[in-house]
């Protein structure tokens, strides 16, 4: 009978275990030393091998030969842990025996020493699922276990995992494993199979599987039944899922506004039975990765694409606002929750899709009024105002003659002068000198806002702090987040000592004043007293 990859190829010692090395060579030490714990909590995404460390712990307590912490997987105890006639080993689903009466049967069978191994050992797999008065069951002997007995815990939802049960348990944290290190070991595992697959599919079935081994090796299964010759277009074909390039095909539809084009792609991916839920799903990480490639200079860390698709998305973002981005992320978010509600998943598709494409986070005016402003600094526009523009001269007024008034003619006020527009008087702004230290505290607040900060500079016009920065993440983050406000605040108060409101600095709306300089030491530390309240008394 054919045996599934992950399986076959599930770890049987400490040393097979992939990506979780934290964890690993914690545990071999301590069964090394014969210093472990009589409880342990796993905690983790799925596939993490949170189930796979929890047996290869109960067969290393228990094995007759141990080597270095590790199993010998030949002797007959771990031979029979493997293939489950050791009763001394239980793995317990604690989704389905949640109950009370489940619990108290496992503690009354726990006080009876081993039959064949050292140590009776108990996995409660999904311990969560465990109902308030199991979990009550299980606190005092999970406390104080005889000491034949060790309990395992495996969670993926630590958070309902109560206070009690985890300060009785030594815990351990999976994590999500690298798309590199799955793709690594699946290419090993591929050798050894005699299968063929591409490092291009192997990647992304490692970015599919989403961190986890378990389903890097079902999909990889999958995929094998497919085609003997597993290349990226297998993989995509296998699995249902839309290609890279119909993912660029929508964006750019939606970011030209053309929702007719969208719909042509969407009826083609429909043509290929392509699952509408997992193609939202792919839409949605492929406008995240716009995002990061956006904002970040150096994006390879942070998006796992081939050098030709990064090459793309760099490209593909800069036909797009990243404010825009940010919003239809939000809106097939929002699409994502109701096509789990609908048996129609194409229209509601759709829908979301059309509106993708006529979404706009601004009215047309302002669309324009912003590619002015960035024009305008630029260079490529100048101000169109006349340099002699007057302002309107009023009208001379004439007191009216009375019968008691002198029959000479009374003199008129003199006219106003006609001022031009230029010569008006612009409200003035001072540079603000402080500028580095705000930006070194806002470092410690909020990393990302100060990267978008970097070539700022600021002016202060009374209670007012005017902030001068052409990147447009500073602008987003202004506009959508309040913690980034607040963190700038508190940065310039840490300097200042005092709460400033903020407002952008455009250039031309203000004068900026001269910075003027004390020649005489004596007269600024007088001004500097004056203004701190200090009486000085001054003998000539």
């Amino acid at each position: 009978m054919y045996q599934a990859l992950y399986r076959k190829w599930r770890p049987r010692d400490f040393d097979g275990v992939v990506g979780q090395d934290h964890i690993t060579l914690t545990l071999k030490n301590e069964v090394a030393s014969g210093k472990f714990s009589h409880a342990y909590l796993f905690t983790g995404s799925r596939g993490t091998g949170k189930t796979s460390c929890s047996k290869i712990i109960a067969k290393a307590v228990n094995c007759l030969h141990p080597s270095d912490g590790n199993p010998c997987n030949e002797c007959e105890v771990c031979r029979g842990i493997d293939d489950g006639s050791v009763l001394d080993v239980a793995e317990i689903d604690a989704a389905s025996n949640n109950g009370v009466d489940n619990i108290r049967q496992l503690r009354e069978e726990a006080y009876f020493m081993p039959s064949v191994a050292k140590y009776r050992v108990y996995i409660l797999d999904e311990c969560h699922m465990l109902s308030p008065g199991a979990v009550n069951a299980l606190l005092k002997i999970l406390e104080e276990p005889p000491e034949h007995v060790i309990f395992i815990l495996a969670t993926t939802e630590i958070h309902k995992v109560l206070p009690t049960i985890l300060s009785r348990c030594q815990r351990f944290d999976f994590k999500r494993i690298k798309s590199r290190v799955i793709a690594d070991r699946l290419l090993y595992i591929c050798g050894q199979e005699g299968l063929s697959l591409s490092d291009d599919a192997a990647l992304l079935i490692a970015r599919l599987a989403d961190g986890g081994m378990r389903d890097a090796l079902s999909l990889l299964d999958l995929c094998a039944s497919y085609s003997g010759e597993i290349s990226a277009e297998t993989v995509t074909e296998a699995a249902g899922l839309a290609g890279q390039d119909y993912l660029f095909a929508i964006a750019d539809a939606a970011i030209a506004g053309k929702p007719a084009e969208a719909l042509a792609q969407i009826h083609a991916l429909s043509e290929n039975s392509v699952d509408f839920s997992r193609l939202c799903e792919q839409l949605v990480n492929h406008y995240r990765n716009l995002m990061v490639v956006s904002t970040v200079k150096d994006p390879e860390d942070l998006v796992q694409a081939t050098p030709e698709d990064l090459g793309r998305l760099q490209m593909q973002a800069k036909k797009a606002r990243l404010d825009r981005v940010m919003d239809a992320i939000n809106l097939l978010q929002d699409a994502m929750g109701r096509l789990s509600r609908t048996a129609f998943k194409r229209t509601e598709f759709e829908m979301a899709v059309i509106r993708l494409c006529s979404s706009n986070p601004v009215s047309a005016l302002e669309e324009r009024v912003a590619r002015l402003e960035q024009a305008w600094k630029d260079g490529a526009v100048r101000a169109a105002v006349p340099e002699e523009q007057a302002v309107p001269v009023q009208k001379p007024v004439r007191t009216p003659r009375t019968k008691h008034a002198s029959a000479a003619p009374q003199p008129l006020e003199p006219l106003p002068e006609t001022v031009s527009k230029q010569e008006q008087q612009l409200p003035e702004v001072e540079p603000f000198p402080n500028w580095a230290e705000v930006l070194e505290q806002l470092q410690k607040r909020n990393g990302a806002l100060y990267g978008a900060m970097v070539d700022s500079r600021a002016f202060t016009r009374g209670e007012m702090m005017l902030v001068d920065c052409t990147s447009e993440m500073f602008r987003s983050l202004l506009r959508t987040s309040v913690a980034a406000k607040e963190s700038l605040r508190d940065a310039i108060f840490a300097v200042t000592g005092q709460k400033y409101n903020l407002g952008p600095y455009t250039p031309g709306k203000y004068a900026v004043a001269e910075q003027k300089q004390e020649s005489d030491p004596l007269a600024g530390l007088l001004k500097k007293a004056n203004e701190l309240g200090v009486p000085v008394e001054v003998n000539e």
